[in-house]
């Protein structure tokens, strides 16, 4: 049985953001989706309930004329037996001014935009008299926005889970990875790389590791720094992001940077957290 969300609401009110939402918690979205297409697109995902189990799509006022027909599809809706839910977005005037201030965007009308919010509202009325759910996003943060659609959505998460961390180790001398969002440098590490026995080993390697936890330094950097961590993803989460890499590295990316990573990562998913590893060059050591 597919589950039919329908996104509408004021242009600036957050449905492209709500949609991408959706689509994080594993939704097919379609923004923008021409009225006239909805049912055909419908009985696609009857034909593959698997792939479509859980869909939502984008209508509102770029459909222009075509929203006379709304009501007519919700008829096609019921006469297939497809449960749905509307949901729209709303926000006052003045904070819509600012929001198309602050992003300096014109109005999809082309109108200016006070001009514009006063004919989308008419426009727009339509979908929302049949809303089952209005959700006014003047005072919301991306969190809470995020907290209220997987409620409507049925989206059953911790908070923890909203958010997406990805561990990265990685070599300094290969170049810094471009999709860091925090970088730590854990160079002042002793080097395992000029002992003989573990030179040819991993920070994956039990030898490895021994010999960078039995380091003072070592203790007393993970102590901090786990903690630090933590903290900032309370904050993190508390404003809505959805994906996170942390990177760490060393000079080869084979030792103090992979004990390291693989170390924060257990950390974190000890905390309950959703945790991506990857080791970008371990590779080159190997080859």
């Amino acid at each position: 049985m597919i589950k039919l969300y329908i996104v509408s609401g004021m242009s600036g009110a957050g449905k492209s953001q709500a949609l991408k939402i959706f689509e994080d918690f594993g939704f097919v979205c379609v923004d923008n989706m021409p009225i006239r297409m909805v049912a055909d697109f419908i009985d696609i995902c009857l034909k593959n309930s698997v792939r479509y189990e859980n869909v939502a799509i984008s209508v509102d006022s770029r459909a222009g004329e075509s929203l006379t027909s709304f009501k007519n599809m919700l008829i096609v809706f019921k006469k297939k037996n497809i449960g749905y839910k509307i949901i729209f977005f709303n926000a006052s005037d003045s904070v819509l001014l600012r929001r198309y201030s602050e992003t300096r965007r014109r109005h999809p009308l082309g109108k200016s935009v006070s001009e514009g919010i006063k004919l989308e509202r008419k426009i727009v009325d339509k979908i929302f008299t049949v809303a089952d759910e209005v959700i006014d996003t003047s005072d919301l943060t991306i969190g809470e926005l995020k907290k209220a659609i997987s409620v409507l959505a049925g989206v059953q998460r911790s908070v923890k889970q909203y958010l997406n961390i990805s561990v990265l180790s990685f070599g300094y001398k290969y170049g810094l990875p471009n999709n860091a969002d925090i970088v730590y440098d854990v160079r002042f590490i002793a080097n395992p790389n000029y002992v003989h026995v573990l030179k040819f080993k991993t920070g994956r390697d039990e030898a490895v590791r021994k010999y960078i936890e039995k380091q003072k330094e070592f203790r007393d950097f993970f102590s901090i720094f786990s903690k630090l961590i933590e903290t900032t993803l309370t904050g993190y989460i508390k404003e809505g992001k959805s994906y996170l890499t942390i990177a760490i590295g060393c000079t080869g990316g084979q030792h103090r940077s992979v004990f390291t990573a693989e170390k924060l990562a257990g950390f974190l998913k000890s905390r309950k957290y959703k945790v991506k590893l990857n080791h970008r060059d371990i590779l080159w050591h190997n080859n």
